[in-house]
């Protein structure tokens, strides 16, 4: 797994006035000004990250994987990015030294009335280009994963492993070199949006900023809302945890080993995935979580429960994914149940193999009518740009995100604008 967060230099203030603010340290509001100092040298950037390290949330807890676009509507805003960013990852970490694998995903259908959704998720996949893709019958799968089993799978070579607490280390570095800051302890508490400028009011005072950029993730709709934008959608967090595979056991997997998802559902299962460090990894479960901030399964923080209980989607929400939250419930519960589901396609694992890992907080848009907002999403405010929705594959997606983010905000940048 991901070694966690990245630690940082000491904490320097933020400047009074800047061109453009970004709010968050993770690997998006990171390759947002990464971008933007490529696109507009001469802009003066700062990201203000509100914990004392980089990557303390999604971006340092997950699963490490590149995504290849298999799994998004074809023209979706997934679809787009993911390729792209995919393509523009796999570059950046050869050109910056950031260790990168192309392990490879089997995703397997383990009985044949999983065989339809295979077959759809294949279409899906090929009208996306995804690169290398093939079908394999139950040989193909021993040969790719030998303690794999299943009756069929997709199998995606171009499919890789990294670690994006790595990414993001690499990231703030370059930034810095160039002279731009990345400033940690920087909490945005308060957004003034003016004709002119916006200020942030941080626990250190203000900065000013001609624009901004919000990829604050477990806190988007708050500080979106604040900045004047709609709250429609908000977030709900949702817990991921994982198991860890014991080292004499990690040869179960070479590569990532995914079931064929339930369309229904808005993730995408129990899956087996070998990290680029090569440790193994059981998970996630994916629970509603009483707290934005990852630890216990039950862990609870009262304001935080307060707005999801608060919001009229989360009623609806939760009655319509009434079975699967059974579900994720017994995998957040009994660790035999979440060895249960990744048996299904690896036999072999046992309990014993399994200890306890680490766990995240996946950030998830949900409408007021209890819709899980599935593509990436966006606000704009006079002087500002929202990333409001950017769950998997938004690390993956994320320098073509900022490419998309870029293109937005590049005819602002005008003297005087």
């Amino acid at each position: 797994m991901s070694p966690g967060a990245v630690a940082s230099s000491t904490v320097r203030p933020a400047p009074p006035a800047v061109d453009v603010a970004i709010v968050g340290g993770g690997i998006l509001g990171l390759a947002c000004a990464h971008e933007l100092r490529r696109r507009h040298p001469g802009l003066r950037i700062t990201v203000l990250e509100r914990e004392s390290r980089l990557a303390v949330h999604q971006s340092g807890s997950n699963s490490g994987v590149i995504h290849a676009g298999v799994y998004y509507a074809p023209g979706s805003l997934k679809a787009r990015l993911c390729r792209r960013g995919a393509e523009l990852m796999f570059d950046y970490c050869a050109q910056h030294d950031v260790p990168i694998r192309r392990s490879g995903k089997l995703i397997v259908a383990s009985r044949s009335d999983e065989l339809p959704r295979l077959d759809a998720l294949e279409q899906r996949a090929r009208a996306n280009a995804v690169p290398g893709l093939r079908r394999v019958d139950a040989d193909g799968i021993a040969e790719i994963e030998p303690h794999a089993v299943g009756v069929a799978a997709l199998h995606s070579p171009e499919t890789g492993v990294v670690d994006f607490a790595q990414v993001c280390e690499r990231l703030a570095a370059e930034l810095r070199a160039n002279g731009q800051q990345v400033l940690l302890g920087h909490e945005v508490l308060g957004v003034e949006e003016r004709s002119d400028r916006l200020r942030l009011r941080h626990p250190g005072g203000v900065v000013e900023a001609r624009w901004a950029l919000f990829c604050a993730g477990a806190w988007s709709d708050r500080l979106a809302v604040a900045a004047g934008a709609p709250a429609d959608p908000r977030i709900v967090p949702f817990r991921g945890g994982y198991l860890d595979v014991v080292p004499a056991r990690r040869n179960l997997v070479r590569g990532l080993v995914y079931p064929v998802p339930d369309p229904t559902l808005p993730f995408l299962g129990v899956h087996l995935s070998r990290h680029v460090d090569g440790s193994l990894s059981v998970g996630p479960t994916a629970l509603l979580a009483g707290s934005l901030r990852p630890g216990r399964a039950f862990r609870i923080t009262g304001r935080d429960v307060a707005r999801t209980a608060g919001w009229p989607g989360t009623a609806r929400m939760v009655w319509r994914y009434r079975r699967a939250a059974a579900t994720e419930l017994r995998h957040a519960i009994s660790r035999r149940a979440l060895r249960d589901s990744a048996a299904r396609y690896v036999p072999s694992l046992r309990i014993g193999d399994l200890t306890p890992g680490p766990a995240g907080i996946r950030a998830q848009a949900l409408t007021r009518r209890g819709e899980l907002v599935d593509d990436f999403a966006f606000s704009h405010t006079t002087r500002a740009v929202h990333v409001r929705n950017a769950p998997s594959p938004g690390a993956t997606a994320s320098l073509a995100i900022a490419e998309h983010v870029a293109d937005v905000l590049d005819g602002r940048f005008a003297p005087g604008r």
